[in-house]
């Protein structure tokens, strides 16, 4: 039996991040051990109006307070937190941070011991614009169509960089560091795949391999992933095809198309587990 590695033991940390990326990276940091504490303000973090399960899953086990950090009293209270926290995670664009009296220097001058993860849209003199995780997908060729995307692939992954950002703060002996993250970056990151040639329509994960496909079948449908040869061969022989098909031509992509349509997802499945081939099958 493993348990889960709770590197943040002992490691405090105040969140000022609302909406999506600075909740789930609390969310990590919880899970890995971190003692939680976040501030909103009065009116409550907007993700609690966008969704309740959302909100509920994210601040399991965060201790969260409501403060007006513009107010004096919001502020003194800020203040006592910062000596009793090893890791500060905000959200908000550089500029209003300032204005709240929260810029790096002024943070750094009067709690030296006190990191700083920055969650930003875009690295340095860009998290002045303004921008959310479906522009930042589309600066880096993640959209197709006019599709909106099937989850938020930069606030996720922007959370996950924020969350080795606090590992790096937490575990290297220099006190006081500012880690800046940004959204941008972490869509960059994600469309890594497409820029090399993988996922493109033309490419062997991306529409070209017959074996790596999604096809409609009797009452659903079946995610294909056969892309190894051993994986192809076999998928072609279940499908009555020769097993030295070339899974790269397109008459390939139709024999399954039309193999697939005659079957139930329930037998699908039942194939999938007899013969060894990575498949999942779907409701529409």
């Amino acid at each position: 039996m493993s348990t889960t590695p709770q590197p943040l033991a002992g490691i405090r940390i105040l969140s000022l991040a609302l909406n999506l990326p600075g909740p789930a990276a609390l969310m990590r940091c919880r899970a890995l051990g971190a003692e939680c504490l976040k501030f909103e303000p009065p009116a409550g973090d907007p993700m609690s109006h966008y969704s309740a399960q959302a909100y509920e899953e994210l601040h399991a086990g965060v201790n969260v307070r409501k403060v007006d950090l513009k107010t004096l009293e919001g502020q003194a209270a800020l203040q006592v937190a910062f000596a009793q926290t090893d890791v500060l995670i905000t959200s908000f664009r550089p500029s209003a941070l300032a204005k709240l009296g929260l810029s790096w220097d002024a943070l750094h001058q009067a709690h030296p011991h006190l990191s700083q993860v920055a969650i930003v849209g875009a690295a340095g003199p860009a998290a002045e614009i303004p921008g959310h995780d479906l522009t930042y997908q589309a600066e880096h060729g993640l959209l197709t169509g006019l599709n909106l995307p099937s989850t938020l692939f930069a606030d996720m992954g922007g959370a996950l960089m924020a969350t080795e950002a606090v590992l790096q703060a937490a575990t290297t002996p220099q006190a006081g560091r500012y880690i800046e993250v940004a959204l941008a970056d972490a869509a960059a990151f994600l469309a890594l795949p497409r820029r090399w040639g993988l996922t493109r329509p033309q490419d062997i994960i991306g529409g070209a391999h017959a074996g790596y496909q999604v096809y409609a079948c009797r009452d659903g449908r079946i995610a294909v992933a056969a892309l190894e040869p051993h994986f192809a061969r076999r998928l072609m022989e279940a499908a009555d095809l020769r097993a030295e098909t070339d899974p790269l031509a397109p008459e390939a992509k139709e024999s399954l198309k039309r193999f697939f349509a005659l079957h139930s997802r329930d037998e699908l499945d039942a194939l999938a587990a007899s013969r060894d081939i990575p498949m999942h099958s779907l409701r529409d």
